[in-house]
C-alpha cells in the first residue's frame, strides 16, 4: 500500500443543502450527512475514507458551517479539532477553499492542497488515488490542476472542461492543459461535446500549491484575498479568531472558485487537468440517486431504507422510506417516492430537477419548518 503524500493536505468543503434531494436532505441534515449508497457510511464518511490513504489522518480538513460543525466532528471522530474550519455563514466555494488555503499555507508554506466535495460518490478507489497523485505532481510544478470526468452520456447538468495540449510532467502521464471552461450546455451541444471526447465533466475537484491558489485569488479578487489572509492570520489564536471572523467574514464576496480562480487561470495558461477514469456521481437529484442505487438497471424499483415496508408490483423507479408506513406502488414507471416523518414527495425521474422549485415555494410561504 502506498504511503500518504507528505506535502499534501486534503480539504473537504461540506456545505450546501442539496435542495434537489428534499425532503431527504434538509438544512440541518444536508445530503453529505446521509448514507445514500446503502454502505452504512454517510457521504462525508465515505469521502474521508477515500482521502485517508492519500493524505493521512492529520492532513484532512473540513470546511463547514456553524450549524454542521458539531455534526461533522461527531461523524468524523478521528479528525483533529484544529482541522475543522467553521464558516460564520455560507460565502460560496472561493471563500471556503480560500480560507482553508490561507490557514494551511500559514501552517506549512509549501503545502499542496486538494479540494474534494463532501457529497460525491466515487468508485474504483485505486484509480481515484492514481489520478490524485498525478494531480499533485502537476500542482508541484506551479499549476492549478483540476480533475475532469470522462462523460458517460451527453449530460446537460454539468459544466465541461475543454482539454488542450499534452502537459509533460513526471509522474502525471495523463495531464493536459485546459483550453476553456464551458457552462452547462443544452442537449444538442452536450451531444457534440460527448462525441468530441476532448470535453470532460467539471467535477469541482482542484489541486494546487496553496501559495499558487492564493496568488491567483489575489490577482482576480484582491479584496476577498485580503480578507481571507486577515482571518487566517488570527485563526490559530482562539483569543483573536472570533473577533476577526465577526469583523471580516460578513463582507467577503460570494463567488464560486470556478469564476474566482479556475477560469482566469485557464485564460492565462496556469490551469491543467488530469482525466479521472473512475466512476463519479454528484448525486444531484433523485433521478441521479435512482440510477446510482439501481446500478443503472432502470427496469426495477430501488429502495433506500426500510424495504420490508415497501410493496412493489410492476413498477420502476426509487422509493426512499424513513417511516414505518407501508408504501405500495402498482403499475407505475420511473416513479420517485420519498417518505419522511413530516413530508412526502412524489414525482418522476423526468421531473426530479424541479424539486428545488418546491423548496423555493415552501420558503416563500414561510414553511421553513419542513426545510
Amino acid at each position: 500500500m502506498a504511503e500518504p503524500i507528505q506535502d499534501f493536505f486534503a480539504v473537504i468543503p461540506a456545505g450546501g443543502v442539496g435542495s434537489r434531494l428534499w425532503p431527504l436532505s434538509r438544512a440541518e441534515t444536508p445530503k453529505f450527512l446521509h448514507d445514500l449508497t446503502g454502505s452504512g457510511r454517510s457521504l462525508l464518511q465515505e469521502t474521508w475514507d477515500r482521502l485517508l490513504p492519500l493524505a493521512g489522518r492529520e492532513h484532512i480538513a473540513v470546511v463547514t458551517g456553524r450549524a454542521h460543525g458539531p455534526k461533522v466532528e461527531n461523524t468524523l471522530p478521528d479528525i483533529p479539532e484544529r482541522n475543522v474550519f467553521v464558516e460564520a455563514d455560507p460565502r460560496e466555494s472561493a471563500a471556503a477553499i480560500g480560507l482553508a488555503a490561507a490557514i494551511l499555507h500559514r501552517r506549512s508554506p509549501d503545502v499542496v492542497i486538494g479540494s474534494f466535495a463532501a457529497d460525491h460518490v466515487i468508485k474504483r478507489q485505486r484509480v481515484f488515488e492514481f489520478t490524485v497523485r498525478q494531480a499533485v505532481a502537476v500542482a508541484r510544478e506551479g499549476y492549478i490542476c483540476t480533475i475532469g470526468i470522462q462523460p458517460s452520456e451527453p449530460a446537460v447538468g454539468f459544466g465541461y472542461i475543454k482539454t488542450g495540449a499534452e502537459l509533460v510532467v513526471e509522474g502525471a502521464p495523463l495531464a493536459a492543459m485546459v483550453d476553456a471552461f464551458v457552462e452547462k450546455p443544452d442537449l444538442e451541444t452536450a451531444r457534440r461535446y460527448y462525441a468530441d471526447r476532448s470535453f470532460l465533466w467539471n467535477a469541482g475537484m482542484f489541486i494546487s500549491r496553496a501559495d499558487v491558489l492564493l496568488d491567483e485569488l489575489k490577482a482576480n479578487e484582491p479584496e476577498l484575498h485580503a480578507g481571507l489572509l486577515e482571518i487566517a492570520e488570527a485563526w490559530d489564536d482562539p483569543a483573536r479568531r472570533d473577533e476577526a471572523v465577526a469583523r471580516v467574514w460578513p463582507g467577503l464576496k460570494k463567488i464560486a472558485i470556478d469564476y474566482a480562480v479556475a477560469e482566469p487561470a485557464a485564460a492565462t495558461g496556469r490551469l491543467a487537468v488530469v482525466p479521472g477514469q473512475f466512476d463519479w456521481d454528484d448525486v444531484g437529484d433523485f433521478a441521479s440517486l435512482s440510477n446510482l442505487i439501481s446500478d443503472g438497471d432502470t427496469d426495477r424499483m430501488s429502495v433506500l431504507g426500510a424495504n420490508d415496508k415497501v410493496i412493489v408490483d410492476e413498477s420502476t423507479g426509487l422509493i426512499v422510506s424513513q417511516t414505518n408506513r407501508v408504501i405500495a406502488v402498482i403499475g407505475v414507471e420511473d416513479l420517485i417516492v420519498v417518505d419522511t416523518d413530516d413530508a412526502l414527495l412524489v414525482t418522476t425521474n423526468q421531473h426530479a430537477q424541479r424539486v428545488k422549485g418546491v423548496v423555493g415555494r415552501l420558503h416563500e410561504g414561510g414553511r421553513d419548518s419542513v426545510l
